[in-house]
């Protein structure tokens, strides 16, 4: 399956297509000098699948985990295009999951002022969300993805079959940010995943949720107003991953919990336990707020947050630290 990404010069498409690793040479252009970047945590078969199809392949394979997504290791990356040669003409490939995808995408974004990026997603939460769209960075401090650039990738490929590897935690990260798509965009697909589960359909729902994706970023590519919706559960959510050594859609999916109506939240509770994901959080209230109040999206002494009152719907609302406070301790203390 062919999913277009139409955003004029930097359009590209997602191949959804199981078995599509194998064929990287044959689906991107590697005839060139190709830094492969992979972490840890991958199995190395993939990144040899991508090495064996290019022409010059370089290898970088940092530390597994969010903490490697620094500026830093941005430097490792580029200084080895450098010491390689990489010129203008030449590429970046991800293959791994959210931190692989933003830190070398973000290499690819300045290194020579641009060079062309390809993104092959290895985990459920990137192959939905994180590796279509542009966004790329690294995190400074404590504050997520506060360094970066959009640079749309050329070209993503999404292979479920990549997914046989992934634990079941993992896979659940990617479960809360397909639950958040559908509940903000997409009233049937929500309750589609509400009776089924995210497993029962896999290709179908991944497929669901790249089409809203994509959808999304065609209107709103650098995230002027529409394309916030899809941060509904991430400033919490990111106040939360910032105090705890909880995964990312982990922490989405408590994010979400307290900005939904409150009729909501049973229901969104039950799909989430079933999913495997966590529905209670005991980290300090004043530390959630304090680290959610760092976001990129903070305007002043606000943030701007996402709230589902209905299914399929969401609001813009600001909120002072105080009001973002409340609202965690009103759902979680």
């Amino acid at each position: 399956m062919i999913i277009p990404v139409n955003l004029g010069k930097d359009s590209y498409d997602i191949i959804l297509e199981r078995g599509a690793m194998s064929r990287a040479g044959e689906l991107l252009t590697l005839d060139r000098k190709v830094l492969v970047v992979t972490d840890t945590g991958v199995p190395a078969p993939y990144a040899d699948a991508v090495c064996r199809a290019a022409r010059t392949p370089v290898l970088a394979v940092i530390p597994e985990g969010e903490d490697s997504k620094t500026l830093a290791n941005f430097e490792v990356l580029c200084q080895k295009m450098l010491d390689e040669g990489f010129t203008r003409k030449d590429c970046v490939v991800a293959v791994g999951g959210g931190v692989v995808g933003d830190l070398a995408g973000f290499a690819a974004a300045c290194y020579m002022r641009g060079i062309d990026f390809y993104n092959i997603p290895t985990t459920l939460l990137s192959q939905v969300d994180s590796s279509v769209g542009g966004k790329t960075a690294v995190d400074l401090g404590n504050v997520k993805n506060i360094v970066g650039a959009f640079h749309q990738p050329k070209a993503v490929i999404i292979d479920p079959d990549v997914l046989k590897t992934l634990s079941p935690r993992q896979f659940a990260c990617g479960a809360a940010e397909m639950i958040k798509m559908a509940m903000t965009f997409d009233k049937e697909q929500f309750e589609k995943l509400r009776r089924e589960g995210v497993a029962a359909d896999l290709e179908t729902n991944i497929a669901a949720a790249l089409k809203m994706k994509a959808d999304v970023v065609e209107k709103d590519e650098k995230e002027a107003g529409l394309r916030k919706a899809l941060n509904f559960g991430h400033t919490l959510g990111h106040g939360i991953e910032s105090v705890t050594g909880l995964l990312h859609g982990e922490c989405v999916a408590l994010g979400m919990l307290p900005m939904c109506a409150k009729e909501l939240r049973p229901m969104l509770s039950e799909m989430l336990q079933r999913e495997g994901l966590p529905v209670t959080c005991n980290a300090d209230p004043e530390a959630v707020t304090a680290a959610a109040m760092h976001d990129k999206k903070a305007e002043g002494d606000s943030v701007v947050t996402i709230r589902v009152n209905e299914v399929g719907t969401f609001e813009f609302a600001k909120a002072s630290a105080e009001e973002l406070r409340g609202s965690y301790e009103e759902y979680f203390w």
